[in-house]
């Protein structure tokens, strides 16, 4: 072989080597940076651009795609500890043109944590407003749709802001008394009375109590490399403090039950999604919601638990769509009435 040939392929070997290097140092060495670079590559691909928001010294992170047109925006509220990027997942199978909006919930990933902000339920609910204004979301009612602790948020917002919203999603939603004890709620008994209860299962310090999490939120077992586990174990150890702090402070006597509190002044259609075999908030609450809601549509779906948006995006994402499309045709066939 001519030497300049197997030069050429010695340098294009080389060339390709290192990338290749480059990742599999990453994944050893620093899962987390992989993680972030992750996120930031599917954001790109989806089209979903990262803007900040400013209510005087109080700023707002969030993602957007598209623009408002004549159907209804769609604003989401992510759960406990979470972030706008968990919204990917579902963002994948809605339509280009739709305008949605996903944004950082009080104190987490971009937006402001402050020592002085009040993160109760009503308290987050305000600052949700407030961004909802900075961004003029509310120059047309919007579909709201929150997950967990972003649905207990969601459903007091919904309330206390009715004029914003035209319907709204709630997908698991904390903030509700339930008849059935799931087994986070028993587990967090029993820290009690050990006087263990700074070892909340949502909030892990290591790969093993990651996967426990990941298990106790899952019902379909999603096989996680174990330097995936440190990873997302060391993006949340920085923040730990806070989700212990915020934590409390949703689980006390004014947040616990906010949404039980303020579902009979929730006059906008609502959708309720939730997984069958849910561990941490139990399904039962579906019913609490029906019960007290004039126009509410249940969906329970089989052989789902907790983290719907992740267990099954492409479902949800149709049962929002097809939400949608029942309000629109309702709202034309009462216009031609």
């Amino acid at each position: 072989m001519d030497l300049d040939v197997l030069n050429m392929f010695v340098i294009a070997g080389g060339t390709l080597a290192i990338p290749i290097l480059a990742f599999v140092a990453s994944f050893l060495l620093w899962p987390s940076a992989l993680i972030r670079i992750y996120y930031w590559y599917w954001r790109r691909a989806l089209g979903m651009q990262v803007r900040y928001a400013n209510y005087d010294d109080y700023q707002f992170c969030y993602s957007y795609r598209g623009r408002p047109g004549y159907r209804p925006s769609i604003l989401m509220l992510h759960g406990f500890s979470a972030h706008k990027d968990m919204w990917l997942s579902i963002v994948k199978f809605l339509p280009k043109n739709l305008h949605l909006v996903c944004v950082d919930m009080p104190g987490h990933e971009g937006t402001t944590r402050s020592a002085l902000d009040d993160y109760s339920i009503s308290g987050q609910a305000k600052r949700i407003h407030q961004f909802v204004e900075c961004i003029n979301l509310n120059k047309r009612p919007f579909h709201l749709v929150g997950t967990s602790m972003g649905g207990n948020v969601a459903g007091v917002y919904a309330a206390q802001y009715p004029e914003d919203i035209c319907s709204l999603t709630l997908i698991c939603p904390a903030g509700l008394p339930s008849t059935t004890d799931s087994k986070f709620i028993k587990q967090l008994r029993e820290l009690q009375e050990s006087e263990l209860i700074d070892r909340i299962p949502l909030i892990p310090s290591t790969p093993e109590e990651m996967a426990d999490m990941l298990k106790l939120c899952s019902y379909v077992r999603f096989k996680v490399p174990q330097q995936i586990l440190q990873g997302l174990v060391d993006v949340r150890i920085p923040h730990n403090d806070f989700y212990r702090k915020l934590f409390l402070e949703i689980a006390n006597e004014k947040s616990r039950h906010s949404l039980h509190e303020n579902m009979s002044k929730i006059k906008a259609p609502t959708q309720v999604i939730w997984g069958r075999q849910d561990q941490v908030l139990d399904v039962s609450g579906a019913n609490v919601l029906s019960s007290a809601i004039p126009d509410c549509h249940v969906y329970i779906l089989e052989n789902c638990g907790h983290s719907v948006v992740v267990e099954r995006p492409r479902k949800t994402a149709n049962l929002i769509l097809e939400f949608l499309a029942l309000l629109h045709s309702t709202d034309n066939n009462k216009k031609q009435a």
